[in-house]
């Protein structure tokens, strides 16, 4: 349940049109009902109210209702504009997988949330507005709902402000990079549960223990769609698992793009006999069910979003038509601190157990050497000739090598062989090569000591 809130909540954050379209009807709504309140109440007000609200007449109230909407429909096309090309600066100076970032931003959605509730409501009252002129020379002018309209339109006067502000906040490259990293170590905390010595128990996916290996007998779980595996309901996995007696393991992981008809996992009796077509057939349906497909992935549960978004950053940056390694060092900066917060979490398959202490799913993520090549290997390859990309590089593995347990030590200890190839195959001079050297020796002491 708490997933499937999660990505609810996530799919509806992460787009532009909810949250106005509500703030359009909650305006629709006031712009009817207000002047009908003001019809029965504006003889009976005490003057001290009065004299703060609309005192015109009938064609001032119109032409008051008249200028805001018609400006803010002005305004609200200038908003959208400004941020369609704070899109396209995003996606084409840093990465497309920032979108996500930018259209998620509350502030984004509740200035056009204002700039348009302000119009449609504006435009509704206008409606209600009459002369002494028209329908049985009763003049109505709604005291009260042209105040509102004023005390809008002033807040989207000072809303515009703030948004021009916030907008240049939010494409400076520093704010991008920290609002991803914050979103990344958000779905690392939800996902993984902190790294506890060997052989205590963790949680209800057990400690680590042996990972079940599927028998010669056990049948393919297969993708019944195309698209990225955006979230797992564990819980519900657990639930077929012990109603159908088997045990599953899900090769696949949050992340991943699964193809139809291609291997999801595998499944097999706990009690070593075939299962039948029937029963087959019915588990696939139910895990089928669990397994959530969707056209981009999401943050949901996918811990690796967001060092695949902080490694494009520092990739584009690196890129012969950017060519900017100072923002690629930044990006590198949160990698590193990134990947020390991985390297003190539970990484490897989860288990989860039934009542009776048995693995019944296995849950395959990938490891910490996944995560450090993913966050390493490119900006290593693409920066391979930038001495200070390649210092940098060399200050994440010394990070991680000071936060490395021992079982760790063999990744960092790869990448550093990996790295060695790389300064060794460039044209530096004497300068640069003993800079890099005595980072080298840094982290191979660190490790060493450790």
């Amino acid at each position: 349940m708490g997933t499937w809130y999660a990505t609810i909540r996530d799919g509806f954050r992460t787009r532009l049109w909810p949250l106005p379209t509500i703030a359009v009807l909650c305006a629709l709504a006031l712009g009817l009902g207000l002047p009908e309140v003001d019809s029965v109440i504006d003889d009976d007000l005490p003057s001290r109210v009065t004299a703060w609200l609309f005192g015109g007449d009938a064609d001032a109230a119109r032409s008051l209702l008249g200028a805001i909407a018609s400006s803010m429909i002005t305004v609200t096309a200038l908003t959208f504009s400004l941020t369609v090309v704070t899109l396209q600066l995003a996606s084409s100076q840093f990465s497309p997988r920032l979108l996500r970032t930018f259209t998620r931003d509350q502030f984004v959605q509740v200035t056009l949330a204002l700039f348009l509730a302000t119009f449609t409501y504006a435009l509704t009252v206008l409606r209600a507005v009459r002369g002494s002129d028209e329908v049985g020379d009763v003049e109505l002018v709604p005291q009260v709902a042209v105040t509102v309209a004023f005390v809008l339109a002033v807040a989207s006067v000072l809303g515009l402000v703030l948004f021009l502000a916030h907008l240049t906040e939010q494409i400076r490259v520093e704010t991008m990079l920290r609002n991803v990293h914050r979103e990344a170590m958000s779905t690392m905390n939800t996902v993984l549960d902190e790294r506890a010595p060997a052989g205590e128990r963790r949680d209800e996916r057990g400690d680590r223990g042996t990972v079940p290996t599927p028998p010669a007998g056990s049948e393919e779980l297969l993708a019944t769609d195309d698209g990225f595996l955006t979230w797992v309901d564990e819980r519900g996995l657990l639930d077929v698992a012990v109603d159908e007696g088997v045990t599953l393991s899900l090769e696949a992981h949050p992340g991943v793009f699964l193809v139809r008809g291609t291997r999801l996992g595998r499944v097999w009796s706990t009690t070593g006999s075939p299962l039948s077509v029937e029963a087959g057939e019915r588990i696939r349906a139910r895990a089928g069910d669990c397994v959530h497909l969707g056209f981009e992935r999401t943050s949901t549960q996918d811990v690796g979003y967001g060092l695949r978004q902080l490694t494009d950053v520092a990739n584009k940056a690196l890129s012969p038509g950017i060519n900017d390694p100072t923002t690629a060092i930044h990006a590198l900066g949160h990698i590193s601190s990134f990947l020390c917060a991985l390297s003190d979490r539970d990484l490897g398959p989860g288990l989860m157990r039934d009542a009776d202490d048995r693995v019944r799913v296995v849950l395959h993520r990938p490891d910490l050497a996944s995560y450090v090549d993913l966050g390493v290997s490119q900006p290593r390859r693409y920066g391979a000739q930038d001495p200070q990309v390649l210092q940098k590089l060399h200050q994440v593995l010394l990070d991680l090598s000071s936060r490395a347990d021992p079982d760790q030590r063999p990744v960092v200890r790869d990448e550093l062989e990996r790295l060695r190839a790389t300064v060794a195959a460039q044209p530096f001079d004497a300068f640069e090569r003993a800079k890099l050297d005595a980072m080298d020796s840094k982290i191979q002491r660190n490790l060493d000591i450790r």
